[in-house]
């Protein structure tokens, strides 16, 4: 690995570990809740914080001017320059939800009515692009490692089952995987998703998006880990561990199942990315997890129309994110599988033969 190459790997896992802290922490860091609207405020374009005001005075703590419709001017909004609001650092306040109820909320930073802190600006509806940034981030995130974690996980079970035993069993997990992997997985997603009921709560979809991913996706794990099963089951040290008497489930846990992890890692790693692609995908053509609950795909629902990217660009934001976000993902699992390339399982292998 060159220099270059291995500063690129460096600076993706930093990037990544970011962005998964920013989304982790969405409910501190995001300004307002990702369905407050300021209808008052449609495609309001971002405002940086300032520490000098219109007169040239400097103010110790950062502050935004209040800003009106004009539709005179050129935004169709206008500074109220006489007035400075002074932004406040981890102040709880009452935030009246969706469904009338009004809890209390500690968030990094805020501003005290009419000033609006739109450090991304605002959708159509005047909702803070960061905060729905962060939400929607958090989302489409939990899904791709959830639904990863899942199939991942069933897919070594299935594997080390068919490797392990054969028979019956090996010959219908292969032939179902092979069947999933000759249909086109977009279409297969895009059909499953569009046979369920559309109007699904936040957290139901969320559900059925993750269960969708995982029946699509155990497939290639369970071949790669079936085809290390294989190769180890007739190594020497295992017949010599048969041959002294040790049990099925101990040769499974002790000699099976460790040479299986350099495939899982590296095929979790491969599939994240891929999965939370599709979860963007199925949520932008309006099959995923629907308004107001945002995620990445949703968030790229404005892009499509072209007068909005030409004259707000701000909302592009959400799809500047998810390029650098799989990139990132990309890069760490091409490091994860260049180190597993060699493979721990077979110089394990060698050094217990």
């Amino acid at each position: 690995m060159t220099p270059w190459q291995r500063s690129s790997r460096r600076l993706a896992v930093v990037f990544l570990g970011a962005l998964v802290l920013a989304a982790l922490g969405a409910d501190v860091l995001a300004p307002y809740d990702p369905a407050y609207q300021r209808r008052d405020l449609s495609f309001a374009p971002p405002v940086a914080p300032r520490l000098i005001d219109a007169e040239g005075r400097f103010h110790l703590r950062p502050f935004v001017y209040p800003r009106y419709p004009a539709p005179a001017v050129r935004d169709g909004l206008v500074e109220d320059r006489t007035a400075t609001v002074p932004l406040r650092f981890f102040a709880a306040e009452g935030e009246l939800r969706p469904n009338g109820a009004t809890t209390r909320v500690r968030r990094l930073v805020r501003v005290e009515l009419p000033a609006h802190l739109a450090l991304l600006g605002t959708d159509r509806f005047g909702r803070d692009q960061l905060s729905r940034l962060l939400h929607g981030l958090r989302l489409s995130l939990a899904v791709g490692v959830l639904a990863g974690i899942a199939a991942v996980w069933i897919g070594v079970v299935a594997g080390v089952v068919a490797g392990f035993w054969g028979g019956w069993v090996d010959a219908a997990l292969m032939r179902l995987g092979e069947l999933l992997l000759t249909l086109p997985v977009l279409y297969l997603l895009l059909a499953a998703r569009a046979f369920l009921p559309l109007d699904l709560g936040a957290g139901e979809a969320f559900a059925v998006l993750v269960a969708l991913l995982v029946a699509v996706a155990w497939v290639r794990p369970a071949r790669l880990v079936r085809g290390v099963v294989l190769s180890i089951r007739e190594r020497d040290y295992v017949l010599a561990a048969r041959g002294f008497g040790v049990s099925e489930a101990g040769i499974l846990w002790r000699h099976i199942l460790p040479e299986t992890t350099g495939v899982a890692l590296t095929q979790l790693a491969l599939l994240v990315p891929q999965l939370l692609l599709a979860e963007v995908t199925l949520s932008f053509l309006g099959l995923g997890v629907g308004e107001p609950t945002p995620s990445l795909g949703n968030l790229l629902g404005p892009l499509t129309e072209l007068r909005v990217l030409r004259a707000h660009a701000w909302m592009a934001a959400p799809a500047l994110v998810l390029v650098a976000l799989v990139a990132a993902l990309q890069s760490v699992a091409d490091g994860l599988q260049e180190r597993w390339s060699t493979g721990p399982s077979s110089a394990g292998a060698l050094r217990r033969s």
